[in-house]
Formats: C-alpha cells, sequence, structure tokens
C-alpha cells in the first residue's frame, strides 16, 4: 500500500506570519525585540553554532517552521552548568526543540579508541568541549529545569539513534530509550519536516502533548496500549513451537518479495516478516497492529535477543509497510510509530529555498567554523540511502527511500552561493549527500517499493526493480558547469562505484569533468568474509570500477587516482582478513596515513553484531553461529595496524602479531613482505622520511600496478595473536 501525505507546505499559516521571515532566527532578547516579537513560540537548542545554512539542521527545522508561521529563536551551545542560559529568549509559547546537533555529541567528542578530542568542527575556532556528553539529555532536563510546564521534543541524529533501546559503546551497556533519561515529551527521528510541522500545528491549535500518539516518524511513553489494538509479539527467538497456534516471526511472505531471482540464503541479508496470527471474527486493521519487542529489562540482559530486536527494528523502517513497535521499560510502553512519508521534490525543493544567509550568525565575528568553511561552497542535492551499509546509520536516520531535488533548485542555489557567499571564487566543492549517486534513484514500480523490505537494493547483487539510469545526475552536472561565474564543480561525497559501472556516460563524465585529481570511493575491505557482514560488494566490482576510470582518465588526458577507504576491526573481520587486505594494499602500493577503525554507533546492525557476537542479517538464534569480533584494544591495534603495515611505529606489534598468526614469511626484506625483519628496519631519518609528503586521509597511492592476488604458501595451522584458546581452535577447524 503507498502511503501519501499532506504536501508539507499546504497547511493554513499561523498568525504570527504577518511578522515575516527574519534575517537571522533571533538568538537574544535584543534581536526578539528588533524583530518586534514579545515571545517565540518555539525555542530550539543547539550543541552547534547557529549557521543559517541548509546544512545545518537547526537552521533548516527554524526555516520550516518560520514559513508556516511560527516565530523561532534559538539557543546555541549554551553553557549546561545551570538553566539561566536557558532563559535567554523567555519562555516559548508551544514547546522547547532540544538537539545535540548535526553529529552524535559522543561520537563528537570520542574517537573510536574512546579517546577525547579536542576539537570540535561545528564550534567558533573549533574548540572542543563546547557541548556535553549525551547533549540531548543534558539539554533537556535544563529545559525542564528553566520552565517545567513547557514540552520538550527531541530530535537530531542523536536522538534519533536512542529512540529505542540501544547498546552504548561508550559505557558498554545497553541503556534505555533516550526519552526516559531526557524527561522529554516527545521524540521526532529523522529529518523530521513533516512531524514538526504537523505537531506544532497541532500544539498551536491547542492540542495536549500528551494526546498525540499517532504522528508518524515520533517516539512516546505511554502507560498502556488502548483498545483495538492487534499484538504481534515477537519477543522471543528460537520460536516458533506450534505453527498452528503461535506467529512464527520468522515467517517472509514471499509474495511481497521486490526480488526473487536474487534470493540467496548464502549470500543475502533474508527479509524477517512478522505475520500476525489469524484474526477469528475480526477484520485486520493495518493501522492498528503493533509489534511488541522483546522489553528493555530483557535486551539488557540478552545480547543475542538484543540482535533479534535489532534484526525486527530494521525490518521495519519502510515508511509504506512499517508497523507499529512497542518496547516495554519497566511499566512503561515505549511507542515508536512507523517512519514519517519522504518529501517529494517539490517539497524538497521549498525545503532548500528558504531564505537561508548561508553564513554563521554575525554574533561569531571572524571566528572561523571549520564545519561551515568545508560546506559553504557545496549543494546537497538528495537525502537517504539504500545500499544499507550495516556499519553506518545513515538509512536508520534518513531512510532508504531516496528524496531528491529539481535541476531547477540546484542550479538556483548554485546562483545564490555565487551571490551571497562571501570567498566564493567560482568553484562548487560538491554536489552530494550521504552519497554522490543515487541522485533520482529508486524503485522502477512504486508498488514494489512499497511492499518491500529488503535491507539494501544494491546487495548482494542490485535489485533489477532499481532504477540505475544516472542521467539525471549527468545532465544536472552538464547544466552545473554552464552557470555564469562557476568554473569548476567538484564532486567530493562518496561515490557508490557498483552503481556507477552499470552507466558509462556517468562515469565519463565524472571522470572528465568532476575529479580534480582524486576520487574518493570506500570498498571498506577487500576479503569475502568481512565484506558479507557490511554489505559490500566484493573487489571484482572495484575492479571494474578502476578499470573504467583509468579508461576514461586517460581519454580525458588527466593522471587521476581512486582514494579507498577501509574499515579495521568490523565485527566478523578475522586477523587472516586483515592479513589479507594488507597484502592487497601492498600488492597495489597503497599506503594508508589514516585508517577507520569500526566504531559502534548506537543502532546500526554492525553494533548489533558487535554487541551480541551475532549476525541479524540471518535469522538470530541461541544457537547461531558466533562471530569473531576485535573488542579489546590489542585485538583492534593489529588489525589497525595492519591497515597501515609500512609505518614504522607499527612495525614491533606486527612482527609479533604475524609471528603469532604463522605468517613468518611475511616478515622480511621480500617484495611479498609486509614488514622488514628487526635488523633491517630503517634508521631514524629514513622513518621520518617515510612519514613525510602525504596528505592525511585514507589510501595514498604511487604509480601501480593492475590488482594482484596476494600470494603465500598455505600453512597447515595460523593463530590468532589475540584470540583466546577456543577461538583458536574454532579457525584451525574452520580451515
Amino acid at each position: 500500500m503507498i502511503r501519501t501525505a499532506p504536501d508539507l507546505f499546504s497547511y493554513p499559516k499561523y498568525w504570527a506570519e504577518c511578522f515575516g521571515p527574519a534575517p537571522f532566527l533571533p538568538t537574544s532578547r535584543e534581536e526578539m525585540d528588533s524583530l518586534g516579537w514579545d515571545s517565540c513560540d518555539v525555542i530550539l537548542v543547539t550543541g552547534d553554532a547557529y549557521v543559517d545554512h541548509p546544512s545545518f539542521g537547526m537552521a533548516v527545522v527554524g526555516r520550516v517552521l518560520e514559513a508556516q508561521g511560527f516565530r523561532v529563536g534559538i539557543i546555541s551551545q549554551p553553557d549546561w552548568t545551570s538553566a539561566e542560559p536557558f532563559k535567554e529568549l523567555g519562555k516559548p509559547n508551544l514547546y522547547f526543540g532540544v538537539t545535540a546537533g548535526n553529529m552524535d555529541s559522543l561520537i563528537n567528542r570520542y574517537t573510536a579508541d574512546k579517546r577525547i578530542r579536542h576539537d570540535d568542527a561545528y564550534t567558533p575556532g573549533g574548540n572542543g568541549g563546547k557541548r556535553p556528553d549525551r547533549a540531548v539529555i543534558v539539554y533537556s532536563q535544563r529545559c525542564k529545569e528553566a520552565y517545567k510546564d513547557v514540552p520538550v521534543v527531541l530530535g537530531g541524529i542523536e536522538a534519533s539513534l536512542r529512540r529505542i533501546a540501544q547498546y552504548d559503546y561508550w559505557s558498554d551497556k545497553v541503556r534505555r530509550s533516550v526519552l526516559f533519561d531526557a524527561t522529554a515529551d516527545i521524540l521526532l527521528y529523522g529529518n523530521a519536516e513533516r512531524a514538526v510541522v504537523e505537531l506544532t500545528l497541532r500544539l498551536a491549535a491547542g492540542e495536549p502533548i500528551d494526546q498525540i500518539d499517532d504522528l508518524r516518524g515520533t517516539a512516546i511513553l505511554k502507560n498502556d496500549v488502548p483498545e483495538g489494538y492487534i499484538e504481534v509479539d515477537s519477543t522471543r527467538i528460537d520460536w516458533p513451537g506450534s505453527i498452528d497456534k503461535l506467529p512464527n516471526p520468522y515467517e517472509y511472505d514471499h509474495s511481497a518479495e521486490c526480488d526473487k531471482k536474487e534470493t540467496s540464503d548464502n549470500d543475502e541479508a533474508q527479509p524477517l516478516r512478522i505475520i500476525p496470527a489469524p484474526l477469528k471474527g475480526k477484520e485486520k486493521l493495518p493501522d492498528h497492529t503493533y509489534i511488541r519487542l522483546p522489553s528493555f529489562e530483557k535486551v539488557s540482559k540478552d545480547s543475542a535477543l538484543y540482535a533479534h530486536a535489532s534484526r525486527v527494528l530494521h525490518q521495519e523502517s519502510n515508511p509504506h509497510n512499517a508497523r507499529l513497535l512497542l518496547q516495554k521499560h519497566g511499566n512503561r510502553e515505549l511507542w515508536v510509530n512507523p517512519p514519517a512519508i519522504p518529501l517529494e521534490t517539490h517539497e524538497m525543493d521549498k525545503v532548500f529555498d528558504l531564505p537561508y544567509q548561508r553564513i554563521p550568525h554575525p554574533r561569531y565575528g571572524q571566528a572561523k567554523i571549520p564545519a561551515y568553511d568545508m560546506i559553504k561552497f557545496s549543494i546537497n542535492i538528495m537525502r537517504g540511502c539504500f545500499g544499507g551499509c550495516t556499519f553506518c546509520s545513515i538509512t536508520e536516520h534518513e531512510g532508504r527511500i531516496i528524496q531528491s531535488r529539481s535541476h531547477e533548485s540546484v542550479l538556483n542555489e548554485i546562483e545564490e552561493i555565487r551571490d551571497k557567499v562571501p570567498g566564493f571564487t567560482g568553484a562548487i566543492s560538491d554536489l552530494g549527500g550521504p552519497t554522490s549517486n543515487m541522485y533520482h534513484l529508486n524503485c522502477k514500480d512504486p508498488d514494489i517499493q512499497a511492499s518491500c523490505r529488503k535491507l539494501s537494493c544494491v546487495y548482494p547483487t542490485i535489485c533489477s526493480n532499481l532504477d540505475t539510469d544516472h542521467s539525471p545526475t549527468t545532465e544536472l552536472y552538464r547544466k552545473a558547469r554552464k552557470v555564469k561565474g562557476v568554473h569548476t564543480v567538484s564532486i567530493s561525497s562518496g561515490l557508490r562505484y557498483d552503481l556507477a559501472v552499470e552507466d558509462p556516460e556517468y562515469v565519463k563524465e565524472l571522470v572528465t569533468y568532476h575529479v580534480g585529481g582524486y576520487l574518493k570511493i570506500a570498498p571498506e575491505h577487500s576479503e569475502e568474509g568481512t565484506l558479507s557482514k557490511m554489505m559490500k560488494p566484493g573487489m571484482g566490482t572495484y575492479d571494474a570500477f578502476k578499470n573504467m576510470f583509468d579508461k576514461f582518465s586517460a581519454e580525458a588526458g588527466k593522471k587521476q587516482y581512486l582514494i579507498p577507504y577501509f574499515i579495521a576491526a568490523h565485527p566478523g573481520c578475522e586477523d587472516e582478513d586483515m592479513v589479507k587486505l594488507a597484502q592487497w594494499l601492498k600488492n597495489n602500493e597503497f599506503k594508508v596515513d589514516q585508517v577507520q577503525t569500526f566504531y559502534p554507533s548506537p543502532m546500526s546492525l554492525a553494533t548489533a553484531m558487535y554487541h551480541s557476537d551475532k549476525n541479524p542479517l540471518k535469522q538470530v538464534t541461541y544457537k547461531s553461529e558466533k562471530l569473531y569480533t576485535p573488542k579489546n584494544d590489542k585485538q583492534r591495534k593489529v588489525q589497525k595496524a595492519l591497515l597501515r603495515y609500512h609505518d614504522p611505529q607499527n612495525w614491533d606489534v606486527l612482527r609479533d602479531a604475524l609471528s603469532d598468526m604463522g605468517y613468518q614469511e611475511l616478515i622480511g626484506d621480500g617484495s611479498s613482505c609486509l614488514v622488514p625483519a628487526k635488523e633491517k628496519e630503517q634508521s631514524g631519518s629514513d622513518k621520518k622520511k617515510n612519514s613525510r609528503g602525504r596528505n592525511p586521509g585514507v589510501a595514498q597511492p604511487t604509480e601501480r600496478n593492475k590488482p594482484k592476488t596476494a600470494n603465500r604458501k598455505q600453512q597447515t595451522k595460523r593463530k590468532h595473536p589475540v584470540k583466546g584458546k577456543k577461538a583458536q581452535q574454532r579457525s584451525v577447524k574452520k580451515r
């Protein structure tokens, strides 16, 4: 069933529309007075500096509400040690909207190894420490302290990814929904324009916030379940017992499968379809059916049950067929409504065409805000991602259905940048989004899309129902290059190369005109075992794209390189997998300067793997195969070092690790060796020379040959340098 929603900008305007748009949303009483306001209808509290730009969430939400006629103020990076800064703009008429900012406050503050970062790209001067850890909780509590009778509405990515019970990497435990600790009234997840507009209009009409329980894209707390709802019990695994009497939580309705030809028990993440037991004497009401998830108390103590709950959650993410989710927390019900309906192109255009100043608020003077400097000449052309990478949280926040702007809207924004943004010299730094080449790509059949529950449209192979025609993107690039005053249009968002190879004309256009020497892509790994846990394509696709990239670069007379990203210590990544990846890097003459270690972000499927050692891409049982996941410091350090095999600082660690694994032949001065023998180690001056002259980032290419398969003699036994005895035995048994 295809779901629809009212046009985002079709609602009658609130009476305060008469004030018109503000130059900047006010951040002080003085600014409010200059606008003639006696109060704000909504006050947004954010952990970011206020930049009036469509890449900053608080600016988008503020301008969208302003377009509906509401007076919106912003409290940016307040001192959270008392409630006084939260009274700066007075008492809001409707509610406080609270967000940690564009980034999760903990990911912003800590590295993947839990070391403190001392910078913050969203703060003037780039200084760290201007927002609290778990900012959503702290800000919300201070708002309640300032005005206890004013509703608090949570939003942004930090709240979105904590809407249900979630594994928390920083405390190494499962935490309850953020709604409880924040003492907030409602949580809006996703981009939330539809939810925030409808919520604000209903509150302005006098509807009590505790009675608004049917709003898509929201999570709330209730004391009980109203009558008339049908429960589908998914609180246990290792079911079904008697199929005649109990619903099977892993039964799959093949009539709704979007691509039967590509289904593979071995390769593909199997869709899960929870089907309620037959109802006698009652009509089925899909909108009044909810899935009962295992309670917080259960998943906090049972990691396999947590993986099961994560699997169910991700299968209920399509806004056209997702059902209400309920999760018990003590004696209260966490109520997660289905996702909001994605915006149509004309609605996206209006959101991005609102009167943004496109610069930071004047209160910051000449202070630099690094995140703004990075994106001030770039343009977001789309939202969403159907890639389904298990380590990424984009789909849990923005969804899998791509929402794209029109050519006209994007071209208008280019002209706005040219005319309004200080320092513009004619170079657009990016036309992109979560992925640069998913613009206007969606399912060919809306009915199939509405019924689909697949986690990815491109894994293990590209779905036959996916439209892979890149011509709208190619045409947009051509039009952008012709805008007066623009001499360069770069593409710096990550490229999904398995999609790009489906359209050689697009690749030729990209390589010929929009790559400035380097192009970022993300294979993430070279080994199939690890790639299958990531839901990423094999290296054969990378090779096909590289051949195409090199061919078109040569035809254009340009010397250009691919910059691949890789992840160490991902769940399911054996140490042998990392050795093979290091060999691949060496054979292709890549030298990685900065590497990415797996970071377990809340709610992602890979985080469920990390916590449970189970694979939620398949049916989860207590007897499911246990995944090897590098978790302790030594395990993660070894895998990270293998990505930087060329760094002399890692050689001691790698010599020990390779010896323990039985890879002694990779130690020495031979062409296939990863590290030199100890007596062959470089002098100090050579070490310094080796580490200079490369840009920080990912893989630094040299003149390289075509990819080769790493050759080594098969050893009868390989030991894991960082595994326990049982894990070593399992590995030997597998081989």
